[in-house]
């Protein structure tokens, strides 16, 4: 009697999304093997974890969909598969307890990546998932196989089905550097060019709040930069009306960099001033240094007399203008506008940046663009490639930063393997 064939599949992309894909297969009775081009799977998780792994959200659905802009429909069905609270006892299932924080983001008790990732690599290898490291994807032979660049030179290996989680191209050391774009490409696969996403961006000429223009000097000055790249600003409101309807409003913080601004309040706006500088050469975005306080508050506290006080200690006793804040008052204001209570009061509420480039993608936190969504099937199926799946942040979608990214990660994993799954037993 002829043995019945066993089914193989091929995960290329050792991180969330890939181990996903191949949890799933394996549960359905598929041979696995994962190869990756590190030395060790799961690089940018770990250090995805490393300040607390936020591994998804609180929110209620729809308005945890909803972080998924234009992208909204097509991960809302990913996450009908494994959303926040199934993703939570997934988790659970591995030994790690998790808890909702102050801010709504889910961490695991532990706040660490490392010992989820252990249990989870311990179950999947008990299952029978083999791994093959330090790996290269090198796209496809003439014969059809997969090729490999390894240790000691070119390999090939073929499965009956393939599923892609080969990452965008932010952090590019931890493996994710975007080198499988023309490998898709040429074979007809549509592809959004790659951006940065949740990213900083470098500042363009300064402006003068009254009236607003430019003025000669560009980005931060030698001294505010010695003093103060590196801080946070916080508490302080970002307002961004855009010249296309493009809109932003949110209370958080950020942080000072060597040439511009970055960190979670800016990551949060990041989509729409990049879309805002690709279209209009720039974003000019308005900065409330005190959004706890009303703009009649500040201009009473502004105009009070303040004796021999020096004007930097009245700002510092009554608003609590000091340090950063500060410096960012005279980054925008010149001598005769700090010393007009007008001007600087209405500054204080409103201090106007101009940016005027994302940071570069192998800087930023996720990656925009990538395989569209509608080059797959619902499975995430490449359609010009029956049998080859795609998964995670390849694909074109994005999200902010608060367990959305992970999430969908991982759920569009789920998705990936039990749709090749699927195809396997209907062309058995």
């Amino acid at each position: 009697m002829p043995q019945p064939h066993t089914q193989t599949a091929i995960v290329i992309g050792g991180g969330p999304a890939g181990l996903m894909a191949a949890e799933r297969l394996r549960a359905a009775g598929v041979e696995v093997v994962v190869y990756d081009a590190m030395a060790s799977v799961g690089r940018k998780f770990l250090l995805a974890g490393k300040g607390g792994l936020n591994l998804t959200h609180s929110e209620e659905r729809p308005l945890f969909d909803a972080r998924f802009a234009e992208r909204m429909g097509s991960v809302a069905a990913w996450l009908d598969q494994l959303d926040g609270p199934g993703l939570r006892a997934w988790a659970a299932e591995l030994g790690v307890e998790t808890f909702v924080g102050s801010s709504g983001r889910v961490f695991p008790t532990s706040m660490k990546a490392a010992p989820l990732l252990r249990a989870w690599l311990s179950r999947l290898r008990e299952a029978g998932v083999l791994f093959s490291m330090r790996k290269r994807w090198l796209g496809w032979a003439e014969d059809g196989r997969l090729r490999f660049m390894g240790e000691k030179g070119e390999i090939s290996a073929s499965a009956d089905v393939v599923v892609l989680a080969l990452g965008g191209a932010s952090w590019p050391q931890l493996g994710s550097d975007g080198a499988w774009v023309p490998l898709l490409a040429e074979r007809g696969v549509d592809i959004a060019t790659l951006r940065a996403a949740n990213c900083g961006f470098e500042l363009g000429p300064r402006l003068d709040p009254t009236p607003t223009q430019a003025v000669p000097s560009s980005g931060w000055s030698e001294l505010f930069t010695a003093r103060f790249a590196g801080l946070p600003v916080k508490p302080v409101a970002l307002h961004f009306e855009g010249q296309s309807g493009r809109h932003f409003t949110r209370q958080g913080e950020f942080v000072i960099t060597e040439d511009g601004i970055e960190g979670s309040l800016v990551y949060a706006a990041s989509a729409l001033l990049r879309e805002e500088i690709a279209e209009f050469g720039q974003a000019l975005i308005h900065l409330d240094l005190l959004p706890d306080r009303s703009a009649d508050f500040v201009v009473a506290e502004v105009t009070r007399p303040r004796g021999p006080r020096s004007l930097s200690t009245h700002l510092k006793s009554r608003l609590g203008i000091e340090g950063v804040k500060a410096g960012l008052l005279r980054e925008v204001l010149n001598k005769e506008q700090v010393a007009d209570p007008a001007t600087l009061a209405a500054t204080l509420k409103r201090l106007p940046l101009r940016l005027v480039a994302a940071r570069p993608v192998a800087e930023a936190i996720s990656t925009a663009g990538g395989v569209r969504l509608e080059a797959l099937s619902p499975e995430l199926m490449l359609q010009k490639l029956p049998g080859v799946f795609c998964a995670g942040e390849m694909l074109d979608w994005e999200a902010p930063t608060g367990g959305y990214l992970l999430s969908a990660s991982l759920a569009s994993g789920r998705v990936a393997g039990d749709g090749a799954a699927a195809w396997l037993n209907q062309n058995k």
